[in-house]
């Protein structure tokens, strides 16, 4: 298969303010967000990033995305490098953050608008994207309400659309479904299918297991910014949970507990 996307020995490291210090209850300067980061897509797959929360999932996202740059290493995506070509490679990428906030004050169909002519979407082919789009995920109803008369899983099913406004060949999602209850959630995993099958790229960030079982090809385990493995999805075969806490060793756990206590 071909790769569409190479990182390689990519790392980043954040300065901890003082604040972050004090919460942490930490003496280090710096955290270390990924660590000599190795991995690949393929071109046309769902490839599922695992890993808890802190373990650097976003992070490795945003520097694909060109949003924030790594200390060093490379990221190639359909050719390019993240550095030396920022803007094209944003026009083949969309990126849904799990932190995105929406000005809750305009509509779906105002948001849709605007996005695309900011991405420079022809406006006939925007018109024509956004019924289909807001038919398909179940927004026309709700596409002139505010968003903040809006359901939680209604204002996920938006930012997913809004992501996407310039069809792009690379999608992103960081916890797609995070915060939604069944149905909405059964709702945009069925579309990410969807865009599966129409030759869409994806990487999905994700720490539900069921989720990256259900669609993801292969899957990439980050623990404390390393990739520990990528396999193929045989869920049928592999328990993903317990595979997942075998990469976990001591030190690891007792950062975890102390967190949590």
């Amino acid at each position: 298969m071909n790769k569409i996307i190479s990182v390689d020995n990519v790392t980043k490291t954040f300065r901890n303010t003082g604040k972050k210090l004090k919460l942490s209850r930490k003496s280090y300067a710096k955290k270390t967000a990924l660590d000599n980061l190795t991995f690949s897509v393929n071109e046309g797959e769902i490839f599922g990033l695992l890993g808890p929360n802190g373990a650097g999932k976003t992070t490795a996202m945003r520097i694909i995305s060109t949003l924030i740059k790594s200390d060093s290493g490379d990221v190639i995506v359909a050719g390019d490098n993240v550095r030396k070509s920022p803007h094209k490679i944003r026009r083949n990428i969309g990126f849904l953050s799990s932190d995105l906030k929406l000005e809750e004050f305009f509509t779906p169909s105002y948001l849709f608008d605007f996005l695309s002519a900011l991405r420079e979407v022809p406006e006939k082919q925007a018109k024509e994207r956004k019924i289909a789009l807001f038919d398909r995920i179940g927004i026309n109803e709700y596409a002139n309400e505010r968003l903040a008369v809006l359901s939680t899983g209604m204002k996920q099913k938006v930012s997913l659309v809004v992501s996407i406004v310039h069809d792009p060949r690379i999608i992103i999602f960081d916890e797609p479904t995070n915060g939604l209850d069944i149905l909405a959630a059964r709702a945009v995993t069925d579309f990410l299918l969807e865009l599966k099958k129409q030759g869409k790229t994806i990487i999905l960030s994700t720490h539900i297991f069921s989720l990256a079982e259900k669609i993801c090809d292969r899957i990439g385990f980050i623990v404390d910014g390393k990739m520990q493995d990528v396999l193929y999805n045989e869920s049928e075969k592999i328990n993903l949970e317990d595979m997942f806490f075998s990469f976990y060793n001591q030190p690891t756990r007792d950062l975890i507990h102390e967190f949590h206590t």
